[in-house]
């Protein structure tokens, strides 16, 4: 296991090989909303593709907890790798399996017999509401095959291995590139059909994940027990903001959306597919930001502050030089991509233009992901939450009201592109005059 010790080696060549596999793990999961929307926004129309899409936005926040502890268990399990020693990684991974497991089947709950209440909350067009009720209700059926199989790969880039979780993934991608079109036209399931297809895809790629990581022993995992306080406690304590930081992302989401939802169906449609490409684009940014994380954690671990420090500088060079790269291309290729979504004429030219305006200002929010991934890596994640606060509710929601307010729809790019520059700003500056560096996890637990 030597080569998943990113406590010593050449960083650039580990940031770029630990990153790699992450890039393409993560394009392969965006695939699943990728292949639906491609499917269901081609054989049921723009109205079913903005159903998807506004779902997918309150999914997200409902299971924000669930996201916070996997973030809480790549600080900690990452940490337990740069101490050294399996016992400390053994009892944590016993305690996290628990807690996920007890949490995600109270969220799935909840969010299947509430769903119909938040989309309403969101102001989600009536044509829209009953598709969407459908499709929302069915992901939260799967949302503990959702989270297993994100949990064990989780735990693997937290040891330092990118490279298996693409297995499990794979194997979910491959069984929805066959299942979409077979549930929702074959079959004629419709939108109901793209969230069973997605659903069983991610329960094949969980029960896959188990059977290959037991068999070949990459992980300690044992049979559950009820973990100690100590290890509730300090879970909860990094899990709860972490939790929080990601439904302050995601409910600012919900709320960027409610402002889109006011120009209408076509604009909604055209957001949806932007927002389609959005999360492609950004691949290469979230990869980084995990891969930092990972390796800022083993050396906070291992106290050795000086490579954590070479770590976050590679890292956010690294995100330039893509980023910068992808915004051009996009600026190019806007109205391509758009199509491949969706034909209305008025949803493709707004799609077009969000992607033109704010395309260059990706880099700055790849900045964001850099950087407050080194401060989760010490688990300062109250701090990350405020600055996720302050991105999202100081600065992005109430831009994109107020320039939509004054521009029409084009403001809805303009407020989001100055937000992300502003909000890389406070990421800098916390990054370099913070406290992070004095955190102690196990020390405080």
């Amino acid at each position: 296991m030597e080569k998943h010790n990113f406590t010593q080696g050449n960083i650039l060549r580990q940031l770029l090989y630990f990153s790699g596999p992450i890039l393409l793990t993560n394009l392969l999961q965006t695939s699943y909303q990728f292949i639906d929307s491609l499917w269901v926004g081609n054989l049921l129309g723009a109205n079913q593709l903005g159903a998807v899409g506004v779902s997918a936005t309150i999914l997200f926040t409902v299971l924000a907890f669930i996201i916070g502890l996997n973030n809480a268990a790549l600080t900690i399990l990452s940490q337990q790798k740069g101490i050294g020693g399996p016992s400390g990684i053994k009892r944590y991974l016993n305690a996290f399996v628990v807690l996920m497991t007890v949490t995600a089947v109270i969220l799935g709950a909840v969010g299947y017999f509430f769903s119909e209440q938040l989309l309403r909350l969101l102001g989600v067009p009536a044509t829209m509401l009953a598709d969407a009720k459908v499709y929302l209700q069915i992901n939260f059926v799967g949302i503990l095959f959702l989270f297993g199989y994100n949990f064990i790969s989780t735990v693997m880039r937290a040891l330092g291995d990118s490279k298996t979780p693409l297995r499990f993934v794979t194997v979910a991608v491959l069984a929805n590139i066959v299942l979409d079109p077979l549930f929702i036209s074959v079959l004629n399931g419709g939108i109901a059909g793209a969230g069973y297809a997605t659903v069983i895809s991610q329960g094949l790629a969980f029960i896959y994940g188990v059977v290959y990581l037991s068999r070949n022993r990459l992980a300690p995992f044992t049979a559950p027990t009820l973990p100690t306080w100590t290890e509730i406690r300090l879970i909860f304590n990094l899990g709860i903001p972490s939790g929080l930081q990601m439904a302050v992302i995601s409910a600012g989401s919900a709320a960027i959306m409610s402002v889109v939802t006011g120009f209408g169906s076509a604009v909604v449609a055209g957001f949806t597919a932007a927002q389609r490409l959005d999360s492609i684009i950004m691949l290469p940014a979230h990869a980084l930001g995990t891969a930092v994380t990972s390796m800022a954690g083993q050396n906070i671990g291992a106290k050795n502050w000086k490579r954590v420090e070479k770590i976050a500088k590679y890292g956010v060079l690294y995100n330039l030089i893509i980023m910068v790269s992808i915004g051009i291309i996009i600026v190019l290729f806007a109205e391509f991509g758009i199509r491949l979504f969706v034909r209305d004429e008025v949803s493709v030219a707004f799609g077009k233009q969000y992607l033109r305006v704010i395309a260059l200002c990706y880099p700055f929010l790849g900045i964001n992901f850099i950087l407050n991934g080194v401060v989760r890596a010490s688990g300062a994640m109250y701090q990350v939450l405020i600055l996720n606060f302050l991105s999202f509710w100081v600065l992005r929601y109430p831009l994109t009201w107020l320039f939509s307010a004054q521009l029409g729809e084009t403001g809805i790019a303009v407020g989001m592109g100055a937000s992300f520059i502003i909000s890389s700003g406070f990421a800098f500056l916390y990054y370099r005059y913070g406290k992070f560096r004095k955190k102690d996890l196990f020390k405080e637990a």
